[in-house]
């Protein structure tokens, strides 16, 4: 009797190497470019976390003056914010009238921008 073939052939090693190269091509991709979607979401956040902060100041300072904190200018909402503005972050000045909302520019630390709503008080 002769003894069965063990291991594997050289074509089916080929292919399989074949087989795992074509995956990698095709995701590979996909993780390359995270890091720039990943600032981009983060300034995005920052943004929103501003326009929450506004709107509750304004809430809070509607009911009661002593609370919350007086916004005039587009930079004033980060005292607003809980914790601040993170560094790296700018808000580009813009007057705000009182009981006027306008829109406000934030720039992250990549220089990318975001818009964000202030209401002024």
């Amino acid at each position: 009797m002769k003894d069965g073939q063990k291991g594997f052939t050289m074509i089916e090693l080929i292919v399989v190497i074949v087989i795992l190269g074509i995956l990698a091509a095709t995701a590979l991709p996909k993780f390359i470019d995270l890091k720039s979607d990943a600032q981009a979401s983060a300034i995005a956040g920052v943004a929103g976390a501003l326009t929450s902060a506004s709107s509750v100041n304004y809430a809070a300072r509607k009911v009661n003056s002593s609370k919350g904190q007086a916004v005039a200018n587009c930079t004033d909402v980060a005292t607003a914010l809980q914790g601040g503005l993170p560094t790296g972050y700018t808000i580009t000045a813009a007057a705000v009238a009182a009981d006027a909302t306008v829109t406000c520019t934030l720039t992250g630390p990549n220089s990318s921008t975001a818009t964000f709503s202030a209401t002024g008080i």
